[in-house]
């Protein structure tokens, strides 16, 4: 099902903003360069699916809640939908989904009572449509059969999955989710993608904190790497992955001479027959990796510059390997 959002604040070609955003705990510098006094600067482009990741303490979820207003900054501007937070905050909130450090909800009541009262609290939601949407919203993430017991008995997906029901009770302009598949299972994690994907096709924006990069490989347009509070890559996903690629990959049907004439040369390469037999040659100079398998004798069916995995790219960026 795709959800067609609100334009009611307008559109803008960017639907968060950040500039110079600095958050200070003290001596402690949550978001914000730690030898000076430089805050982030940040676009999230209208209508892309963008995946905030870092270590743990790299600041994601401070600085998720000053884009929601729920936290000030030290210094800095945020923009949410084209209007100032927090100041707007009672304008853009109702356009904007979040589920961020886990749901809280009242333990005793049942996941539809709960979702029912917040439901309650949205001044874009009509009282008589509130019934439709609660269920709609149990449905689409797969708590339908669950909805009638008590919070309390819920396990930990199962929580999280009431949590992303309240952030979807409507069709919003911009979605914040905070590791939204924590405590989730497999097929849990399948739903969330597919919940993602639906967002996006609806023309919605949506930002994801997540420690499982290859979810954010399949869903992100875009991505933010912090780490210690500072920003140190973003960007569009595809064009970050392309700009780090090094190397070749090499599909042939005669994989293990490629490999045995490359590595007699010393040239290091490995076989990958993930999707079609291939060999994977992680630095050398493409003319002469062709040249060489070409007098061996090897069919070279395709030859394409070896893209790295998200994984690789984050590991890079974080922990600088090389």
């Amino acid at each position: 099902m795709t959800l067609a959002v609100s334009r009611d604040l307008g559109t803008a070609a960017v639907a968060a903003r950040v500039a110079g955003l600095r958050k200070e705990f003290g001596s402690t510098v949550a978001v914000g360069d730690a030898d000076g006094q430089a805050g982030i600067d940040l676009d999230i482009p209208d209508g892309a699916v963008l995946g905030m990741l870092g270590p743990n303490g790299s600041g994601k979820t401070t600085l998720i809640r000053m884009l929601l207003g729920l936290t000030r900054p030290t210094s800095g501007d945020v923009e949410l939908l084209g209007r100032p937070m927090p100041e707007s905050a009672a304008a853009v909130l109702p356009y904007v989904g979040a589920l961020v450090e886990g749901p809280g909800f009242h333990p005793f009541l049942s996941g539809r009572e709960n979702l029912r009262r917040v439901a309650a609290t949205e001044p874009l939601l009509a009282t008589r449509a509130i019934p439709t949407a609660v269920d709609t919203a149990l449905e689409r993430v797969g708590l339908g059969p669950a909805a009638d017991r008590r919070f309390r008995g819920y396990s930990l997906g199962m929580k999280q999955r009431l949590g992303l029901a309240s952030a979807l009770l409507l069709p919003r302009r911009l979605v914040v989710l905070d590791e939204p598949t924590n405590g989730l299972d497999p097929a849990g994690t399948r739903d969330v993608r597919g919940i993602i994907a639906e967002l996006h096709a609806g023309g919605a924006t949506v930002v994801v904190s997540s420690h499982l990069l290859t979810e954010v490989e399949a869903t992100c347009t875009h991505v933010a790497v912090l780490q210690s509070g500072s920003l140190i890559a973003e960007g569009e996903l595809r064009g970050l992955l392309d700009a780090d690629a090094t190397g070749l990959v090499v599909t042939t049907p005669d994989a293990d001479l490629a490999v045995a004439t490359l590595r007699a040369a010393d040239i290091g390469a490995y076989r990958d027959d993930a999707d079609e037999p291939a060999v994977v040659v992680p630095a050398g100079d493409a003319p002469e990796v062709i040249v060489l398998l070409v007098r061996a004798g090897v069919a070279v069916q395709e030859a394409r510059r070896r893209r790295p995995r998200l994984e690789e790219l984050f590991a890079r960026l974080t922990e600088g390997t090389p």
